[in-house]
């Protein structure tokens, strides 16, 4: 599969079906890479372009240095859309690959088709909203000391992470995959800054603006359709009852879809549920041809 060139680095991205068909976008999270959608992306209906990049500094993508904040992973996307020549895109997120797409939509609203989505940032979220189960982890990855131990120096995210964050045990080969970029502590920055960078308490201040932003246009975009997949059955999972019900509240043109019981990394869980809601909502919309 493909390695590009973006600015200073490369980003490696999977890609299916013809290039004159309309194009999907798929962006994973935290501590994942587009392995994380190998069992949707085959099963996507139609005649769609899929594209699933690596986010910068993860996966099979370049490590260029840097803080790998928030900021950053927009700009080397953001080059990765232009290099691509991408335009009249449908994206589908999780995790912080949900809050890049509602970022990206929200700057180039011209350029975004629809938008489906799973367990990812919606909003700001205080400490008592925060999962129960990852509380006290996040609390201590935002530690100075604690947070480098945790993930540079043990690895937490691979080592324990993946285990804890989906309801049917994953290959060891599949763990393999998502753990080959993280050799040495330094490496494993990425995954340290994307966990510092969750919205919770009030801060950080540039991610918190930046999800105001977006959430503007998630409320007032109304001629984007927007899919929810929701799922159950796991305390790792960030979207909620609740924060579903304040989903159909406050983002425009939504609808949702139950898409069975699984963790965080539900594309890991419910592949087969995931492409065929994704699938039936494109059609209905229109959104699957070029």
């Amino acid at each position: 599969m493909p390695t590009i060139d973006v600015l200073d680095s490369a980003m490696y991205y999977e890609e299916l079906h013809p290039r004159e068909a309309a194009t999907f976008v798929f962006l994973h999270g935290n501590p994942t890479s587009s392995h994380l959608w190998r069992g949707v992306l085959p099963r996507i209906a139609g005649p769609a372009r899929v594209l699933a990049p690596d986010l910068i500094g993860m996966g099979r993508s370049g490590k260029p240095g840097g803080e790998y904040r928030f900021e950053d992973h927009a700009r080397y996307l953001d080059a990765w859309f232009e290099v691509m020549g991408l335009d009249e895109v449908v994206l589908v997120g999780q995790d912080w690959g949900g809050a890049l797409a509602f970022d990206w939509a929200a700057r180039h609203p011209g350029r975004v088709r629809g938008i489906a989505f799973m367990e990812t940032i919606l909003r700001p979220m205080t400490w008592e909203e925060f999962p129960a189960a990852a509380r006290a982890r996040f609390e201590a990855l935002r530690t100075a000391g604690v947070g480098e131990e945790m993930v540079l120096d043990r690895n937490v995210f691979i080592e324990d992470g993946l285990r804890q964050t989906v309801m049917h045990p994953m290959d060891a080969a599949d763990r393999a995959v998502y753990a080959a970029p993280y050799p040495t502590p330094e490496s494993r920055l990425p995954m340290l800054q994307w966990a510092r960078s969750m919205p919770v308490g009030g801060g950080p201040a540039e991610v918190v603006a930046r999800i105001g932003a977006y959430g503007d246009w998630l409320a007032g975009s109304s001629g984007v359709p927007k899919l929810l997949l929701t799922f159950e059955g796991s305390p790792t999972l960030m979207v909620g009852e609740g924060l579903a019900a304040w989903c159909e509240g406050n983002v425009a043109a939504l609808e949702r879809e139950y898409c069975g019981v699984a963790g965080h990394l539900a594309p890991e869980d419910r592949p087969v549920e995931i492409a065929a809601a994704v699938s039936a909502w494109a059609a209905r919309h229109g959104l699957g041809s070029a």
